[in-house]
């Protein structure tokens, strides 16, 4: 499925999987890197926080909080064993996007070539 993000005024389309109710609780918990980007869609606004973890995902990746516009709000790079990761704004997706080398060109969209590098494990 393809979705389409807006980020700092650029149209920015996304190949990625909609996750169903068992995907959405394991996300990329046990996945390797080269797995398929993740779409929660909550089709609803939603405002928790400490509600996603990455303690067993063993690999860096870009997380995107949209908005129901398809704007991203807010995006974080994250990192393996976090236990509780948190968003104070108002969202209606998630988008996870793992550092991987068909991922760069995406990511470094988003964050930059440098950073995209400086997180990437080969």
């Amino acid at each position: 499925m393809r979705i389409a993000v807006f980020f700092k005024g650029k149209r920015i389309s996304l190949n990625v999987y909609k996750t169903g109710f068992l995907s959405r609780g394991l996300g990329l918990t046990f996945r390797t890197k080269n797995t398929r980007n993740l779409l929660f869609d909550f089709s609803k606004p939603v405002t928790w926080q400490g509600n996603l973890t990455s303690i067993f995902v063993f690999f860096p990746f870009l997380t995107l909080w949209v908005d129901k516009n398809n704007k991203v709000i807010d995006l974080r790079v994250i990192r393996s064993f976090i236990f509780s990761i948190s968003q104070k704004k108002e969202f209606y997706r998630i988008v996870e996007i793992p550092f991987n080398l068909s991922n760069r060109r995406i990511i470094e969209r988003f964050i930059g070539k440098n950073e995209f590098l400086k997180h990437y494990r080969g």
